[in-house]
């Protein structure tokens, strides 16, 4: 997942190439901060890194974007337009996705038809200062909705979001602001895979 800083990034493309080629599932375009035709520009970038890979691309918020570039989900902040809504506008084709802040927002989110959650923060981040941190256990707390764990993450606590029921994990600095965004994509892939 990209954040305003990463959009802007001078070697974004070269980067979003080596973390697909590394086996990330997907490529979040998101830039709450940017402009439309910056927000395009930025789902263009990954779109065309992801292809020949089996990385997937996902828009944030910007329905009209995930609609330009075909994307392969659309994923809706806490406030954001209702999940009925954005399905009506997209078909059954395009995942749809929502961020909570707890468990019980994941479940509700589950039940108005959201194809997973993004749930946090688990662990304290930079991207959230002052938010208290969930925990793994709101992450078990949160089924039946397919989770996909996000703040503070590393190798080592994906494998522990793993074990809490989580489906995957979503990362910014972690992979984006890594000196070897291949490798630290690799690691957090490979520490999914293990078992607790």
């Amino acid at each position: 997942m990209t954040d305003d800083a990463i959009a802007r990034l001078p070697d974004l493309a070269e980067r979003a190439r080596a973390v697909a080629a590394a086996g990330g599932t997907a490529l979040h375009a998101r830039g709450p901060g940017l402009e439309g035709r910056a927000c395009l520009d930025l789902a263009r970038t990954l779109g065309a890194a992801a292809e020949g890979t089996d990385s997937r691309l996902f828009v944030n918020d910007r329905l009209d974007v995930a609609r330009i570039v075909r994307a392969w989900g659309l994923h809706l902040p806490s406030a954001g337009l209702p999940v009925a809504e954005a399905r009506r506008l997209l078909g059954k084709r395009v995942l749809i996705g929502r961020s909570v802040h707890s468990a019980e927002a994941a479940r509700r989110a589950h039940a108005e038809g959201a194809d997973y959650v993004f749930l946090g923060p688990i662990w304290e981040t930079p991207s959230h200062p002052g938010t208290a941190a969930l925990g793994p256990e709101a992450i078990t707390a949160a089924a039946p909705a397919t989770v996909i764990a996000i703040g503070g993450i590393t190798a080592e606590r994906a494998r522990a979001c793993r074990a809490a029921g989580a489906y995957g994990v979503a990362v910014i600095s972690a992979v984006w602001r890594a000196s070897d965004p291949s490798g630290a994509a690799r690691a957090i892939l490979l520490s999914l895979e293990e078992r607790s």
